[in-house]
């Protein structure tokens, strides 16, 4: 089954040569990723694209023709010659709900049960969405039963993606979201921790250019998530303001540290000091409205990752430990991959990664 444009489905098998594409309101990101060894993997490409301001509201296409051309130079850029695709959908745009379901009910049947059922969970009429769903496993409490978790979006949200792809001569096959592209990468590198980061709790920030993305995890799975209005867009306009630019030239300026000597402490020190206090605030949430009363490891992600003292003011602030997360850490590289840049550019890549990671049906 899947979200009603013959793509594939959002949790099926993956096998045949894809790229991830991550459409965010900023840029566009192309992660291309082959196997090393049996369940290794190689980065054989990645890129970047910066998107024009209001191309992309609120994960909305809303300049199919700006993020088409964004496409092809970040296609071009990354020298793939891969058609194939993965791409996702915003959290935001996407209903997900877990149904109990008779374990006992064959494919057909179960798929029948969950489009009856799914209309008391969507609060729109069933011919405006596209549906999907995957068994997740038996349920906890009944030996009868299985955890069906469902996903449904708008379909016009999922055809203007699909029609962006397209528009630059790519196939979508994958529809995923974006949040749990970015949580196969991060159980990646969870592996890779001790005892395979069994038993620790994990706190992912995604800080985006307007919302950063919180997941906590423990033991592989995600025990809570929310969304706070804090991004990267705020230093740009910042900027803007104080030096006269337009926000195109302040957001290059800001990547590229061409701005003023006066920049560091007049502007980027306050922003630094805001999100390390929306991190603080979200994990104090956290303990408050959970039973949970520890985190052992956060995990800074996103553009904002890698500015300048961040992750010390973080772990300063939160007092817990804390560090910048690279999806392509322990991955072989190709060598065309710039590994200078890619040390600074690498937090913003989760969600690429993730999606370029579900040719491999993991």
């Amino acid at each position: 089954m899947s979200l009603g444009l013959e793509l594939t489905s959002l949790f099926g098998k993956k096998n045949s040569p894809m790229i991830g594409l991550d459409i965010s309101t900023s840029d566009i990101k192309l992660v291309e990723l082959s196997r090393s060894g049996e369940k290794g993997f190689k980065l054989e490409r990645c890129a970047t694209e910066p998107l024009p301001k209001g191309a992309v509201i609120d994960g909305n296409i809303e300049n199919l023709e700006q993020v088409t051309d964004a496409i092809n130079r970040v296609l071009k850029r990354s020298g793939s010659g891969t058609r194939n695709v993965a791409i996702a959908m915003p959290a935001s745009s996407v209903i997900t709900k877990k149904m109990l379901m008779p374990g006992s009910l064959n494919e057909q049947a179960l798929e029948f049960q969950v489009e009856s059922e799914a209309s008391q969970y969507i609060p729109f009429a069933m011919d405006e969405v596209s549906i999907d769903f995957c068994v997740i496993g038996p349920a906890a409490n009944s030996s009868e039963d299985v955890d069906v978790l469902l996903a449904a979006s708008k379909k016009e949200k999922i055809e203007d993606r699909v029609a962006a792809v397209e528009s630059a001569g790519l196939t979508a096959k994958v529809m995923d979201i974006e949040s749990f592209a970015a949580r196969a990468a991060v159980a990646r590198l969870i592996e890779q921790q001790a005892n395979g980061g069994q038993d620790q709790i994990y706190a992912l920030f995604q800080i985006g250019a307007k919302v950063t993305y919180i997941s906590i995890m423990l033991n592989g799975e995600v025990v809570y998530e929310r969304d706070q209005q804090f991004g990267g867009n705020q230093l740009t306009q910042d900027i803007v303001r104080n030096y006269g630019l337009s926000f195109d030239e302040a957001e290059l300026k800001k990547r590229q540290s061409e701005l003023p000597d006066s920049y560091e402490m007049e502007l980027l020190e306050p922003f630094l000091e805001s999100a390390a206090l929306e991190v603080t605030r979200a994990i104090q949430f956290f303990f408050t409205s959970t039973p949970f009363t520890r985190i052992d490891q956060i995990f800074l992600a996103g553009g904002c990752a890698m500015l300048p003292n961040m992750v010390d003011l973080v772990a300063e602030r939160t007092k817990l430990s804390t560090s910048v997360i690279s999806p392509f850490k322990g991955m072989d590289l190709a060598s065309n991959i710039n590994e200078k840049s890619l040390r600074t550019d690498a937090p913003s890549y989760l969600i690429a990664c993730g999606l370029a990671m579900r040719r491999f049906d993991v």
